[in-house]
């Protein structure tokens, strides 16, 4: 055993110090005591104690020290060596180095921008054993096959132009020694990643040919290649510090542009059923390159040898503070009122700190986006304590993931509980919530979704007028029986009453919290769409009222026996003449849309006209007119609505909605 800190250890030499000491200091004080007081009379004016309680306790704090250093030192045992293993696959970068790599053409250069992205392949890729090629004339091997990434990070830092022995650019002789390098490995399924602007030394038809037989060499043994162009095709002068103006010259004396060849490139990759891009062409070739090599077969990879040790400090941490205690208990004098308060103290204080972390941990559920399991455990906090201010911030909590959960019905009901709070600042919250809540109820209930969080998606009045007209559509086409609602008239009346409480709490909102924008805008859109819902029963219903026919004057609704239907036939018995003033058949005109209903609708048995409706219509007990046009309703319920200025739901004004009911 050994330890991984043993500086800590210096410690242990105070601990003699510290014995020593509490001697000295104990043999001082009797010494002064047998000054100040004559040995006769000592036992009668001096109370001595037993001492043992006061070294035991001593020499269990020391103890408990002496165990807490050599914790700190962390005493480590050898358990042997593991060798780490992973799937992976075998990836090979190559890196053109030419000098045609330093033209500015894209920024800085192009050799540059090819080391960023090879630093960023390594983090993309972290199983995947990789290897680095460094060619210009020549290629060469700099970083064989492994999964240190960070030794070949660091050689593709340090590598530039000046490496490469020959100038030019041999691109098959470079895919040659990837080849060649690969099939060693044993495997089939291999990748090759080359970063250049893809000029060739020679650009004749021989070497092409050569690169035709690279190209099937590399397709025989499985090798994927992936090729990124770095540069663009209108190029730039290469330099070179050796020449007067720091631009190579050919033997002719002209400045030499290097351009990017990205025929060749893109040869290579088709050839090779691998995947072709430029730097800088806003594809993600981190994404690029890790699709490919997902689809190559893994293997398991042999990593680096790790010695595994075992940690023993938390064998020493509980004896020490077991010392600790022992020594507290032992010093101190204890009366019996002092230990009852103690044990009592322990005992309670116990459950509030269990309490207080499951808060936190919902706190951070709530946070990670966990937004049902942070439901459900605020839902336990507050059904788990008594005290009404805890649970009403527990419900806060609980309506707020549910809330983000969409799980509107689930909020609304919390929300309600937690406006019992006597802290302002919950009940405003409770207040903004419900109106969300309510708000996006009311929506759902009309569309069938959501109200869109986004700003860029939300729906303008255009969108909401055709959501209305659908449903009044819809509503139009209902066949409402005498005592049943449809369910699309339910919609809107749920609609609108869910919208007219929506505006009261954002009204409660903004009186607890004048400065609370949300509340404000909220209640602005709110009130926009109710008034626009209004604007638009009121066309429905002059529509309805257009498309009803209209009677001539002088002319009634055809009689039952009364020939062709004419008018000119005899009234029947118990029926007035139209030209008589005393006849009662001419006060009460009937419907037209009902024709078939003749004479006047008695109630009871005493004959009297008891109408509901200044048209004669008559309501039920429950206020519904059987009669009433679907349309006709839906604006009465929002005319019953339309007094939103009853005042904010204040702390005094609780009972405009029950805040123990479900609503």
């Amino acid at each position: 055993m050994n330890f991984a800190q043993p500086g800590w250890l210096a410690l242990l030499m105070l601990l003699p110090i510290l014995g020593v000491g509490a001697l000295a200091i104990s043999r001082l004080r009797r010494q002064q005591w047998a000054v100040f007081v004559a040995p006769r009379l000592r036992e009668a004016l001096v109370k001595q104690g037993s001492s043992l309680p006061r070294w035991l306790a001593f020499s269990f704090l020391l103890t408990a020290c002496a165990m807490t250093i050599i914790a700190l030192a962390r005493p480590v045992g050898d358990a042997g060596i593991r060798t780490e293993k992973s799937l992976g696959r075998n990836v090979m970068i190559a890196l053109d180095i030419s000098r045609s790599m330093r033209v500015n053409d894209v920024k800085p250069d192009r050799l540059t921008r090819a080391k960023i992205i090879i630093y960023e392949l390594p983090e993309a890729m972290p199983n995947e054993r990789i290897g680095f090629i460094g060619f210009a004339g020549t290629p060469f091997m700099y970083a064989p096959l492994t999964i240190d990434h960070s030794a070949v990070h660091e050689t593709v830092q340090q590598v530039d132009e000046t490496w490469a022995p020959r100038g030019g650019s041999d691109l098959p002789a470079a895919v040659h020694l990837a080849i060649d390098t690969l099939k060693k490995t044993g495997q089939h399924n291999n990748a090759l990643v080359i970063l250049s602007d893809g000029e060739e030394v020679h650009d004749d038809d021989l070497h092409r040919g050569e690169l035709d037989a690279v190209i099937a060499e590399a397709k025989q043994a499985g090798i994927y290649v992936i090729t990124v162009g770095v540069g663009t095709e209108d190029g730039g002068f290469v330099p070179n510090k050796d020449f007067p103006n720091g631009q190579m010259i050919d033997s002719s004396g002209r400045t030499i542009i290097s351009r990017l060849r990205a025929d060749t490139l893109r040869k290579l990759a088709a050839g090779t059923q691998g995947r072709f891009t430029l730097a800088g062409s806003g594809m993600d070739i981190l994404e690029m390159v890790k699709s490919v090599v997902k689809g190559l077969d893994a293997f398991e990879i042999e990593g680096r040898d790790r010695r595994i040790s075992i940690e023993f400090y938390q064998w020493l941490i509980f004896p020490a503070i077991l010392f600790l205690m022992i020594s507290i208990v032992a010093g101190t004098r204890w009366k019996g009122i002092q230990m009852a308060a103690f044990i009592a103290g322990s005992f309670f204080l116990t459950p509030p700190r269990a309490r207080a972390s499951e808060a936190s941990d919902a706190k951070d559920t709530l946070a990670a986006k966990h937004y049902e399991e942070a439901r459900d455990s605020y839902h336990k906090l507050a059904e788990s304590t008594r005290l009404r201010e805890t649970q009403a911030r527990y419900r806060l909590g609980e309506a707020t993931a549910a809330y983000r959960a969409e799980d509107f019905r689930g909020a609304r009901s919390a929300f309600s509980q937690s406006l019992l709070s006597g802290d302002s600042k919950v009940q405003a919250n409770g207040h903004l919530g419900m109106g969300n809540t309510l708000f996006q109820l009311g929506w759902q209930g009309l569309s069938g979704e959501r109200y869109p969080d986004d700003p860029a998606s939300l729906p303008d009045l255009d969108r909401f007028d055709t959501i209305v007209k659908e449903a009044l559509a819809k509503l139009r086409e209902s066949d409402a029986p005498d005592e049943t609602e449809t369910s699309e008239f339910v919609r809107f009346k749920s609609l609108i009453t869910n919208w007219a409480d929506a505006v009261r709490h954002y009204d409660s909102t903004l009186a607890l919290s004048p400065s609370d924008s949300a509340a404000r805008k909220n209640r602005e859109m709110t009130m926009t769409y109710l008034n626009r819902l209004e604007e638009l029963l009121e066309q429905e219903h002059q529509e309805a009222q257009q498309s009803m026919p209209q009677s001539q004057p002088g002319e009634g609704p055809p009689q039952e026996g009364q020939g062709d239907g004419s008018g000119k036939g005899k009234p029947k018995e118990g029926q007035g003449d139209p030209k008589d003033p005393k006849n009662p058949g001419d006060k009460d005109k009937k419907d037209p849309k009902d024709p078939g209903d003749q004479g006047e609708k008695k109630d009871g048995e005493n004959g009297q006209d008891k109408p509901d409706q200044p048209n004669g219509k008559k309501s039920d007990k429950d206020g519904k007119n059987p009669n009433e046009a679907p349309e006709d309703r839906a604006r009465r319920i929002l005319n019953e609505n339309k007094d939103l200025e009853k005042g904010p739901l204040t702390r005094g004004r609780r009972e405009f909605r029950d805040a123990e009911k479900d609503w």
